[in-house]
């Protein structure tokens, strides 16, 4: 057996030691242009050269969640593509909504530019009830996310291309519920893999449904927002501001109008990192289900290329 490793984001060497470990009679390697053909590859962010040299692949294994860029390249007819059920992510994921949504809550950089400027001011306390948070996106993130808000008893909704249920979240569906879904949500938190359909879906006319004094969350992809209107949205005052840590470039560019607007705060795309014992961890046993004669649609993550994940 033989496993290709493609991935500029991180080291190799820990990667590749991990999968030798695992897999000790097996011919394991850092790709390279004219590599000889591999049964598996694990990838991020692949050139197309790798693709079109390796057309005998078993299967193909994306090292992250989202698969968008993935899918732009010609892939070879067949072969099974795997994206990381989770990995370590979720709980990330849901740490890092829940800090944003209670941020914005408890108005703390309001009272952290008071304390920067000596000044003790107590504020209302704001009703709970009047926060609804609506999470797009139900997968295994998205679930994640919901059921670490629920210990905070905030009114909660989910919206997803296909009906889901979920004790304890009120749930749309589908473009005929998305209309309703927003005019429920005043705090709005992205989860969507990108899609056709859903890129460009975060715009003014959809933020505009969300209740006054919305505020967004984005931490799925920078595509899915139309970064001028959520600039308009927050100038006209029906937002209150976002938390946003993916963008249509990144990095960001220096000179980029975010960076200048208060009410905005930005991350690096830092909401959820690959972990790499969780993320090997599943792709061997994958890699050995596979070997084993398991049908690729019996194991988590297969992408359905036709939906885009």
């Amino acid at each position: 057996m033989r496993i290709l490793l493609h991935d500029l984001t991180v080291e190799p060497e820990p990667w590749l030691a991990h999968l030798r470990q695992a897999f000790p009679q097996a011919d394991i390697a850092q790709w390279q242009p004219g590599a000889a053909p591999a049964d598996y590859a694990l990838v991020w962010a692949p050139p197309q050269q790798l693709i079109d040299e390796q057309p005998q692949l078993k299967a193909l294994f994306h090292i992250a969640a989202g698969v968008d860029a993935l899918l732009q390249l010609r892939l070879p007819p067949g072969v099974p593509l795997f994206r990381l059920d989770d990995a370590g992510m979720a709980v990330q994921m849901a740490e890092y909504v829940c800090q944003a949504v209670i941020r914005h809550f408890r108005e703390l950089p309001a009272l952290e530019q008071d304390s920067r400027a000596g000044r003790w001011q107590q504020r209302k306390p704001r009703r709970r009830q009047d926060c609804a948070v609506g999470v797009m996106g139900l997968g295994v993130l998205g679930r994640r996310v919901l059921q670490a808000l629920s210990a905070f008893e905030f009114p909660l909704r989910g919206w997803s291309r296909t009906p889901q249920r979920i004790e304890g979240v009120a749930t749309w569906a589908g473009p005929e519920g998305l209309s309703e879904f927003l005019a429920s949500t005043r705090v709005l938190v992205n989860l969507l893999p990108l899609t056709p359909e859903t890129e460009n879906l975060l715009n003014r006319r959809t933020l505009g449904q969300l209740q006054p004094g919305g505020y967004l969350i984005n931490v799925a992809r920078g595509r899915h927002l139309v970064e001028e209107d959520l600039l308009a949205l927050l100038d006209s005052g029906h937002l209150a501001g976002a938390t946003l840590d993916v963008f249509r470039q990144e990095p960001l560019p220096p000179e980029h109008a975010f960076w200048r607007e208060p009410r905005i705060t930005l991350t690096p795309h830092t909401s959820a990192r690959t972990l790499r014992e969780e993320s090997l961890g599943q792709i061997v046993a994958k890699i050995r289900a596979l070997e084993a004669g398991s049908a690729p649609e019996r194991l988590g993550g297969l992408v359905r290329a036709h939906v885009g994940y």
